[in-house]
């Protein structure tokens, strides 16, 4: 008997030492990543604060772009995001809508609202798509940068490589066709392009807002609001952490593994010659740029990834736990499949900070993070059942791990207030503040779960991204 308490106090020791070592580990990255971006962010702003972006506009070498928009089922917001795309502060650009064999009235719509008509258009493809049903151009001038491709349903990533075959530009801009972009975020997406330094920049990418709330006129956004519904409120807070404390330091790394797929720009030559966005993949955004990056530096290519910290779209974010269980489990599985793909990195000198730093912290801090997490609750529920925790190290513990949390959110809080400011109601701060203490007890249980089900999903072989219910968004 005295063998087995031995043992046990032996395995709490160890549990307890481990489970305190990950989150002295886990907390220091993050504070290292955050006052990496709020350093780079500082002398980004001060580098830019005068920047003349009517120059570039008017500019000869403006870089040409062809956005491409991908749409299922968008019915509800496709008409006021279109608006949006072909409303743009930009000359030399294309907006290429593919619908992805939609169910719904997204092809009627585009086909009234913009004066469609069958088209012939000259291209050859060298990515292999599911069929294309026709090309569609407008019969109004207006409308003369719009080219609408109807196809047969293949995802996301399918479509994406049709506008990839048709983009008759050198850059191709991937967006979500829910977002509402800013009006200068073509010429703010375009210049780290013209700034390459040597290097050849083959993706570039900025910050994405949650729009829920936030009132619409004619495909731009007028009234910057705060969700009414917890759920999208509080990420809000979970964005202004991801893209102003992680990925602005990523981007200074020169590390970063993911351009978010509402919002990115590509090198549409490096794309292609990578191979398109991958089918087998729900993670298409992230496998592009790991992908990307493989190729440059295996072929011993300079190159850069850009990051720029400016708020230049803005979504639709889940409202219901439903909806957001979907999201945030394909989520994962893309990143479980991402990881898996290129596994040949982890580790690995050959590709340099992203196999030394990159893929190892993506691995270890989210992708294991959840099931680690969830391991530890397990573990504690037993340790509970049989008496064996000690209540004052588990309250100490909670305590500290609370505090972090809503600690890091104010930082986010913080940093915007101090950049971009785009919340300037008292009132709206006052709710951002309130949501970062209910987080850790309401939201981050929710993503956890929604992880562990991305987990199983990926176990079962559920392909997919599911059916992602929009709202619309509020007009004035």
């Amino acid at each position: 008997m005295t063998f087995f308490n031995t043992e046990i106090e032996w395995f709490l020791d160890i549990y307890i030492l481990l489970i305190l070592g990950y989150a002295i580990l886990i907390m220091s990255s993050y504070l290292m990543l955050a006052y990496i971006s709020t350093k780079e962010l500082r002398r980004y702003l001060k580098r830019n604060s005068f920047v003349d972006y009517e120059v570039l506009l008017t500019s000869e070498f403006a870089p040409k772009l062809s956005l491409i928009a991908p749409a299922y089922n968008e019915g509800m917001t496709i008409e006021e995001n279109v608006k949006s795309l072909l409303s743009l502060n930009y000359n030399n650009y294309q907006v290429i809508v593919v619908n992805d064999g939609s169910k719904d009235n997204s092809m009627e719509i585009l086909t009234k609202t913009y004066d469609l008509v069958l088209t012939e258009l000259d291209f050859h493809p060298k990515i292999e798509t599911k069929k294309i049903k026709g090309i569609y151009t407008s019969r109004n001038a207006a409308f003369k940068k719009l080219i609408v491709v109807d196809k047969e349903n293949g995802g996301k990533a399918d479509a994406l490589n049709v506008g990839l075959n048709i983009a008759q530009n050198p850059y191709v801009v991937c967006i979500d066709v829910d977002c509402i972009l800013d009006k200068d975020s073509l010429l703010k997406l375009a210049k780290p392009f013209l700034e390459s330094h040597g290097k050849r920049i083959i993706a570039t990418g900025g910050v994405v807002r949650i729009a829920n709330q936030c009132v619409i006129k004619n495909g731009r956004l007028v009234e910057v609001n705060i969700p009414d519904v917890m759920l999208s409120r509080i990420q809000v807070l979970e964005y202004l952490r991801a893209f102003l404390l992680g990925r602005m330091a990523w981007g200074k790394l020169d590390g970063l593994l993911l351009i978010s797929g509402a919002f990115g720009a590509f090198d549409k030559e490096i794309a292609i010659l990578s191979g398109g966005y991958s089918t087998k993949t729900v993670g298409e955004d992230m496998e592009l740029i790991v992908r990307m990056r493989r190729y440059m530096l295996e072929n011993k290519l300079p190159y850069s990834v850009s990051y720029i910290p400016d708020p230049l779209c803005w979504t639709e974010a889940p409202e219901d736990f439903k909806i957001f269980k979907k999201q945030r489990s394909r989520w994962m599985r893309g990143t479980i499949e991402t990881l898996s793909f290129h596994k040949v990195m982890f580790l690995n000198p050959r590709y340099k900070l992203l196999g030394l730093l990159s893929v190892p912290y993506w691995t270890l801090f989210e992708f294991l993070a959840p099931a680690i997490e969830f391991i530890g609750l397990v573990i504690t529920a037993v340790f509970i059942i049989f008496g064996l925790l000690n209540w004052h190290f588990f309250f100490l513990l909670l305590l500290f791990v609370y505090s972090f949390a809503v600690l890091f959110s104010v930082i986010a809080l913080y940093s915007e207030e101090k950049t971009y400011h785009k919340y300037p109601k008292q009132a709206d701060f006052f709710k951002l503040l309130m949501a970062a203490f209910i987080e850790p007890f309401y939201f981050h249980p929710l993503t956890v779960y929604a992880a562990l089900v991305g987990y199983k999903e990926k176990v079962m072989g559920t392909k997919g991204w599911g059916e992602m219910t929009r709202k619309g968004f509020t007009k004035k």
